[in-house]
């Protein structure tokens, strides 16, 4: 009660007329983050409901946390550590990413509501998070904060800004840091440190990725459990498939992420693979592809953004079908980019509005033909 009376005698400062009306937008996004909107519409019908975007947004972050703690374990686990002291290690390592993407991110959707006139778009609170999880630890933080920025002017205010961005704004940045400083990014996942840590020596360690072992020799050196699980090189959050199952449960319990994409990727990888399985192009199991790289992260957190995604239910199967489809044609074709879903999901989002467009065109035609047959 006392923060909400803290609110309000500032809001006439903020307001139209007071000294500092021009942040009036930078106040309300703050507003809003504390406190449920208590505006609804004027004319016709509405539902008041607590779930704003804010709150979607939250639910979606939660989600994300199973993968972004097991990938603070990981990360030490990899160097050779164990327990607390691996946990640490990772969060000490990744918060600073985290804390450049949001600083970096934030900033520039502030200036460009002050710029015009508009509320803060809630959608950077989960990019903001997902930028560091979908990059290796090792990305140097200018390479971030520069993929952060080139995501949300081009990737998204250019269009207008959230809710009409083409492409996913993380992917956008781990395309742009990829294709501008592909060392860094190329599939050999480097883990390195030369500093002490809750008193052990942590050494540099570099090494193949899974899909890499995969594109140039067929085989993993790790268990099929252990790629599961996670105990993996690999980006920040994309390592363990079983957090990020749980993740996956999270948004389809509170209805968030749509189950129709989310099962069509996974169906469109298996079918890919099995049919490279079946002409021998590839020997081992296909639904290896579903539990290494970024697949299962792509399929539950990226190619079922609501934003950039098919809207209708038919393109969500053609949308995700196509999108697990795609990723594992590249990785299999393609042995110089053994990571395929970023691309495809890209490459998916451009096509996913022309889709939709069939989707509807079809269900007209097919409504007109119904239409002629009851007349006659």
């Amino acid at each position: 009660m006392g923060l909400r009376k803290i609110v309000d005698n500032l809001k006439p400062t903020f307001s139209e007329g007071g000294k500092l009306s021009f942040l009036a937008s930078t106040f309300d996004a703050f507003e809003t983050f504390l406190f449920v909107p208590n505006t609804t519409t004027v004319r016709g019908a509405h539902i008041r409901d607590c779930n704003d975007m804010k709150r979607t947004m939250i639910v979606v972050v939660l989600a994300l946390m199973p993968a972004f703690l097991f990938g603070c374990y990981n990360t030490g686990s990899q160097v050779g550590l164990d327990g607390l002291q691996a946990f640490f290690y990772g969060l000490v390592r990744i918060l600073p990413m985290v804390c450049v993407s949001y600083i970096v991110g934030l900033a520039i959707e502030f200036g460009f509501a002050q710029a015009r006139g508009h509320e803060v778009n809630e959608g950077f609170l989960v990019s903001g998070l997902l930028i560091p999880m979908v990059m290796p630890v090792s990305t140097p933080l200018w390479m971030v904060g520069l993929g952060t920025a080139f995501a949300v002017v081009i990737g998204k205010e250019v269009f207008g800004g959230t809710g009409m961005n083409v492409f996913n704004p993380a992917l956008v940045a781990r395309a742009f840091v990829f294709f501008s400083f592909t060392p860094s990014m190329s599939g050999e996942t480097v883990w390195y440190s030369d500093w002490t840590m809750m008193g052990a020596q942590v050494d540099g360690v570099t090494g193949a990725t899974a899909l890499e072992h995969l594109s140039t020799t067929g085989t993993m050196p790790w268990s099929p459990m252990e790629a599961f699980l996670g105990f993996i090189p690999g980006s920040f959050g994309e390592t363990s498939t079983l957090a990020i199952l749980i993740g996956a449960a999270i948004l389809l319990a509170t209805g968030i992420a749509s189950w129709r994409t989310m099962i069509a990727v996974f169906v469109g990888g298996l079918a890919m693979g099995y049919l490279f399985q079946w002409t021998g192009a590839t020997e081992y199991p296909a639904w290896w592809h579903l539990i290494v790289g970024g697949f299962a992260f792509g399929a539950v957190f990226m190619a079922t953004d609501p934003v950039t995604s098919a809207q209708t239910d038919t393109g969500k199967y053609i949308v995700g079908f196509m999108t697990g489809a795609l990723a594992v044609l590249i990785r299999v074709i393609n042995p110089a980019y053994p990571e395929g879903m970023m691309l495809s999901i890209l490459f998916m989002n451009a096509l996913a509005p022309l889709v939709d467009y069939y989707v509807v065109e079809a269900n007209i035609a097919r409504r007109k033909k119904r239409g002629v047959k009851l007349a006659k």
